[in-house]
């Protein structure tokens, strides 16, 4: 019997270190901020673009330039790219059954993901800072 009377894995699964990572209630919270943070920029960035429907172009980038815009602009791109990241990490880890092949889709969209977002960040930060 194992040493410890409240642990119910299997002695094998024990013996190869198999096992709960200790990371999925993490993984699952932060996908869950993650959404909520995007409602909340979501409704902020429709009723911006909506307020800017009908201006010109040096009306949107004078917006745009705004510091607490730029700022909440820059939360909803690092946001949604991080919130997209962790959802297609649990599609992957769940459908795709080869290894190599998981652990290539999931070092790509993470490059993807950090690449784009930081060309959305850089794009902000340029209007913002008059570049």
């Amino acid at each position: 019997m194992s040493a410890n009377a409240n642990d119910l894995r299997n002695p094998l699964k024990r013996a190869r270190a198999l096992g709960s990572a200790q990371s999925g209630a993490g993984h699952w919270w932060t996908q869950r901020v993650t959404a909520a943070a995007l409602v909340v920029l979501g409704l902020w960035f429709v009723i911006t673009v909506l307020c800017l429907l009908h201006a010109d172009f040096a009306t949107a980038r004078a917006t745009v330039a705004k510091p607490w815009n730029a700022l909440l602009l820059i939360l909803f791109v690092v946001t949604a790219f991080w919130h997209a990241v962790l959802g297609l990490q649990v599609v992957i880890e769940d459908y795709v059954h080869t290894r190599w092949k998981e652990v290539v889709l999931l070092v790509a969209i993470k490059f993807l993901a950090v690449l784009c977002a930081l060309a959305g960040v850089l794009a902000v930060l340029r209007i913002a800072l008059g570049a």
